[in-house]
Parts: structure tokens; sequence; C-alpha cells
């Protein structure tokens, strides 16, 4: 069965590879069932038959990856990639009819990788669980910037017994009133992404508070890299209508190898969505990492600065922040919308102020200057220089002016 017709009601889905994990699969399905919900299993397994039939077999899905067919894959990671593309596309088509109501998953660390990219895909809000082996520890490279649930399976997803019921059943249920029980009905401001950091908290608080007077719902993300992919995905998903990314230091993270990384697609969801946009350049003198006995053998000889028992900080280097700046133009050039890059010259952080660590007018006169020769400016798309530090409320008061201009003019635009 792969139900497609949109005049359907909603359905659960329930998703496991079954040659392994079928009846907890079904464990699960029969306990979403008895709260009344209709629920669908998919079967996401490349080697042998399910154990019990599912609703929409492993073919159905492997059908939507065009460019490779999971079943016919000899490597297992080759499978489990070219089946996840599979079901991230039929579960964002079943979206896209209105057919889905949540989506919970099973598995071990296969398992886990094959169906979280897929429900990461779904928007923001949309109930998603995975029971998982891993569900326990580090698990941000399976959410992401989603919204998923993880559950850990305390023992591992083999078989029902004393434990698994136990935890499988609490999964379903909790899945359950995430879909049973509505959320309140909105009359929130339109909500605007901004991004901040310990050092950058200063410029973030004036811009926000601003903001809240203006009648605007600010929604501040730490920018760990989790926080900057979690507010792209919410401008992906439509829930942001604005971004003033004042906080870009995920991109020295992505471009020297600290532990907050932008991640590849960073800048792209907002770039592509047209939303205004008003970026800085906040933290950009800074690499993170955890405890100072973590820092890579090859940074010994840096500028390290112990921010607290478990983080320290790097100071970027000339060539690191001309890097840094080819790195952002590169994801700027493309945009079509009004996007404007504001510079403070006297400092981008806390930090880089005179006479604390790591003021470097030269550091900071490369990563300046490199931006502004590789930015491609036009009419919509303009790079200022300003002379306040980061933190100067004349600082904040420029970017607050300047998204004010383009939000004002958005809203004239969709009158």
């Amino acid at each position: 069965m792969q139900p497609t017709n949109s005049d359907l009601p909603p359905l659960v889905y329930a998703i496991a590879t079954m040659d392994t994990k079928g009846e907890e699969l079904n464990f699960v399905a029969e306990q979403l069932k008895t709260q009344g919900l209709s629920v669908a299993t998919i079967d996401v397994g490349t080697l042998d038959p399910p154990s019990i039939e599912p609703s929409i077999t492993r073919d159905a899905v492997a059908r939507c990856n065009p460019n490779t067919n999971a079943l016919r894959c000899e490597d297992r990671g080759q499978a489990i990639q070219a089946m996840s593309d599979a079901l991230q596309t039929f579960l964002s088509n079943e979206h896209r009819s209105g057919r889905v109501a949540g989506v919970i998953g099973l598995g071990g660390t296969g398992g886990t990788a094959l169906v979280c990219p897929a429900m990461a895909a779904l928007p923001i809000g949309l109930p998603k669980v995975m029971v998982s082996t891993v569900g326990g520890g580090d698990v941000s490279a399976f959410v992401g910037g989603s919204d998923i649930v993880m559950f850990p399976s305390i023992v591992d997803v083999a078989g029902l017994n004393q434990v698994s019921t136990k935890i499988l059943s609490n999964a379903a249920h909790a899945l359950a009133g995430m879909v049973s029980i509505p959320s309140p009905t909105s009359t929130a401001r339109p909500a605007i992404g901004m991004t901040m950091f310990g050092v950058t908290t200063t410029c973030a608080t004036a811009v926000r508070v601003a903001l809240e007077a203006e009648g605007l719902d600010p929604l501040v993300f730490h920018a760990t890299g989790t926080g900057g992919r979690a507010m792209d995905k919410l401008v992906e998903s439509k829930l942001i209508r604005g971004v003033l990314d004042i906080t870009t230091t995920e991109v020295a993270d992505e471009v020297v190898g600290g532990i907050f990384p932008a991640g590849p697609s960073r800048f792209d969801a907002i770039i592509e969505s047209g939303v205004p946009y008003v970026m800085s350049l906040g933290a950009l003198d800074m690499v993170n990492f955890r405890a100072r006995s973590t820092v890579p053998e090859k940074f010994n000889d840096r500028l390290l600065h112990v921010h607290n028992p478990q983080i320290t900080l790097m100071r970027t280097t000339p060539d690191e922040n001309r890097e840094i700046a080819r790195w952002i133009a590169a994801k700027v050039n493309r945009s079509t919308a009004e996007l404007a890059i504001l510079i403070p010259e006297k400092g981008v952080s806390a930090l880089d102020a005179p006479g604390q660590p790591f003021f470097d007018a030269e550091a900071d006169e490369a990563l300046f200057n490199e931006l502004e020769r590789c930015v491609d400016t036009t009419p919509k798309r303009t790079v200022r220089r300003l002379p306040y530090h980061i933190n100067d409320p004349e600082f904040a008061n420029a970017l607050t002016g300047t998204f004010r201009s383009m939000w004002n003019l958005s809203q004239d635009g969709s009158a």
C-alpha cells in the first residue's frame, strides 16, 4: 500500500528496517492505534524480507530515489544512504499532500542514520520521535537543526522485553500526545531570527529590545553550529520572516576546524527564502574548542583564551580571516533579495577591543578588506563599514535601522 490520495486522513508513519525490527515496529503501531490514530508502517530494510508485512513496502520507498535503487546496492553504507534519500522524498511528497500527522522511527546506528535525515527534512513543529540506541549520546549529527525528539532505547531494539516494551510504549504515547493535542492558536507577532554569542550579548540584547518595541518577535539563537542551523531550518519552514545574523562565528569553526561549525549549507535557506537579511561579523575573531587539553596539537603555539573550564577560544589569524571572508562571500553572492552586511571596524567581539586578549587590528582588517573585495555588491547586496565596536549602542542602532528599512519595504511589497 502506498497512500497518496490527499482526501484521505493524515497518518502517523512508523518506520524501521522491518527485517530486523518488524515485531518492535508492529508493537509501536498497535500502541498508537489504541490512541485512535491511523497508522502506516514503512519498511526501509535492504537485506532480508520483512518479518511482518508493512503497510508500505521497501520497494515502494526505494522507487522514490531515481538515482540509486537501495535494494540493488551491495555495500551496506551505500544502501542506507540510498534508502534514506528515497525515504526523504517519500515523506516530503506525503507531507505536501497533507498526509503526514507525525513520524516515529526505530533504529540502531544504521537505522538512525537512515531515518533521521528524512524526519529532519519535514517542517519544524510536525511531531517526530526517534527511538535509538544512540539516543543517550551526542545526537547532534542526527538531529541537526530539526526538532526530532530522541528517545534512548536503553536496551537494543532487538525483541520485546520488559524494558523495551516500556520504552517503545512511552515513545508511542509521547508521539500520540503531540499528534492528538492541538497546539495553541498563535497570535504571535512576526518572528525574526537573531544570532548571538556571550561576547556579542550587549549588541544582540539592544537589537532584540528594539525589535520587540516595534511589534516584532525576535527569536535569539546561540551561535553554536546547531543554533545557526536551527534558525536556517525555521526560515526554510517559513516560521521566521526576517534575519539579523549578528554573530556569524560558526563560519570560523567551519573553516578552521572548531567544535561549533556552521555546516556546509549555513545561510543557504535564508538566501533562498528572500527574507530581509542583515548580517554582521560577530565573534569571527575566535575558533571554539572544548577544555584546553582538547585543543589540537597543531594549534599549541596560537593565542588561546580559556573562556571557562569547558571552552577554550583561539584567535583567528589574518590568513584564516581572509578564508572566512571568501566562504561568506561565496554564499551571499547568490542572493537576489535585500541583503546588507554591516562591519564593526573597532572590533567584532567583547574580546576584540583595546586592552582585551583578542584585539588585533591587522587580523580584523584582513577580514574586512577581503570581504569587501569578494562580495559582488549590487543595489540590493551591500557591504557597509561603520566606525564602531560591535557592542557599541550606535552599531546596534545601525543594525536595527537597516533591518527596519528592509522590513518596511518587504511589508509594502506584500501589501
